[in-house]
This record gives structure tokens, sequence and C-alpha cells, in this order.
């Protein structure tokens, strides 16, 4: 009896003193997603990769802004999005508890302004992906003036592009309606 009882007694706390202590969770443990606006391009990836549609980005062209939304009540915390961001601006944190009382503090929600096509002047991309797309080239070795010049490309929509290549294709049939449009 007494050796059971210096056993319990050498052994000492079995169980964690949480909610009054912190719980200390492993190194590579995925708790709540942590987004930095700051850092993101909008360039969709996320929300693309997320299994669970936790993570969605709206358009609007008549605004011209993009909406990137993340609600956690339905995130699974696979750590797809972290994985797969350019730029590291979303990460999963050690941060598990996730109680509000109110639903709608449980949404994140960051807003992106569109720029401008040079060509039918619709918004279509955002100013910092371009950027972005332009640091890469620079960071590549191009020089930051080449990298410059590049920017018209960078800031026409596909349409236009895919207009402008086929339209100044010589010897091309693009068909009845498209060639008219051309001798406009």
């Amino acid at each position: 009896m007494f050796k059971l009882l210096k056993t319990i007694l050498n052994v000492g706390d079995t169980t964690v003193k949480y909610p009054f202590k912190p719980y200390e969770v492993c190194p590579d443990f995925r708790g709540k997603p942590e987004y930095h606006a700051e850092q993101c391009i909008a360039c969709a990836a996320c929300t693309m990769a997320c299994p669970a549609n936790a993570l969605t980005m709206n358009t609007d062209t008549v605004t011209g802004e993009r909406k990137w939304l993340l609600f956690l009540g339905r995130c699974i915390f696979c750590g797809r999005c972290e994985e797969v961001c350019p730029t590291k601006a979303i990460r999963l944190s050690e941060d598990f508890e996730l109680a509000v009382f109110n639903k709608q503090d449980l949404f994140q929600e960051a807003v992106f302004q569109l720029t401008d096509c040079q060509v039918c002047h619709r918004p279509f991309a955002p100013r910092k992906s371009i950027d972005y797309a332009i640091a890469l080239l620079v960071q590549s070795g191009l020089s930051p003036e080449e990298a410059q010049t590049m920017r018209p490309q960078f800031e026409t929509c596909p349409d236009c592009k895919r207009k402008h290549n086929s339209i100044s294709a010589p010897g091309v049939n693009l068909g009845q309606h498209l060639n008219q449009e051309a001798a406009k």
C-alpha cells in the first residue's frame, strides 16, 4: 500500500492545467490560419486549393475590386492554403481556441483593387499581382528598366491579348465574324 502511494507521489501531475495554464502544442501543429493581407497578391491559389471551400475570392468588375474571404467555421486546418501561397501570406498558427459568441467573428476579409486593362479599360487583375510578376522578372536577372518596359503586357487583359495576337497574324483565317471586326 505504501509502495503504491510512494509511486503516485513520485509521478506528479498526470493531467494538464488547461485552461488555467496555456496548452503547449507540438511545433507542426496546424491551427487557425493567420492571414497577412499586405503580403497577399490576390492570385487565388489558396481558394483553388481549399478542399472545404473555407476560402473564397470574388471579383466585382463594376467596382473594380477583388474580395478575399476566409470562413473559419468551414476550415478543416489541412494546410493546403499555406502550401500553395507563393508569398506566404497565409500560415497556420498554433492557435486552436476558436470559440466565439458571434458567428461573424469567424470571418476574415480583405479587399484588393484591380488594374484596368490598357486596351479595353475593364478591371481584370490586382495591381499587387502585376507588381509581383515584375519583381520576379527583376529577381530572375532582368534589369528593372527592362522589366518596367514589359508592364504594358502585364496590364493587358487576356481577351485583348488574344484579339491582338490573332488579328495581327497575317494569313490566318479567323472566321467571318472576327475578320469583319478586324476590318473595322
